[in-house]
């Protein structure tokens, strides 16, 4: 079994995962559009406009992540729940960690603690929490 974090935006889909594709050194994604879709089914999705974001994946090493812009009744903030990011480097976590600080809410400045010599937490300008650390043994 494989857990995909699945997320949902108010109409800045594309622009979050490709940003995100940039800070993380993805391969461009593929989006898939309401206007990609066939006639019946974008029938069904009334109020969202043609270039909507239907389905992305985000993929780049282990870090497999989904998201779509949410419908016009489905506009919830994000909570509850965090993603994960372990790097290789101290270097790495703090460019991963800076980048989506800009424009967003630090919660817990990147530091060293005792399980991990770099660990921070942050909330981006598309609403999503990361928890950014180094992997355990790495420096």
């Amino acid at each position: 079994m494989r857990v995909i974090p699945y997320l949902f935006f108010p109409g800045t889909c594309r622009e979050a995962i490709t940003w995100y594709a940039e800070v993380l050194g993805a391969d461009p994604p593929h989006f898939m559009t309401l206007a990609d879709m066939p006639e019946a089914d974008q029938a069904a999705m009334s109020g969202m406009p043609e270039d909507a974001v239907m389905n992305v994946a985000l993929v780049t090493g282990d870090l497999n992540i989904m998201a779509s812009d949410s419908g016009p009744d489905d506009t919830a903030p994000m909570a509850g729940v965090s993603i994960h990011l372990g790097l290789d480097s101290v270097a790495e976590a703090l460019r991963v960690f800076d980048a989506f600080a800009a424009d967003g809410e630090v919660g817990m400045p990147m530091a060293a603690t005792f399980w991990t010599p770099a660990f921070g937490t942050v909330r981006d300008r598309f609403g999503v929490r990361w928890m950014v650390s180094v992997e355990e043994g790495v420096a």
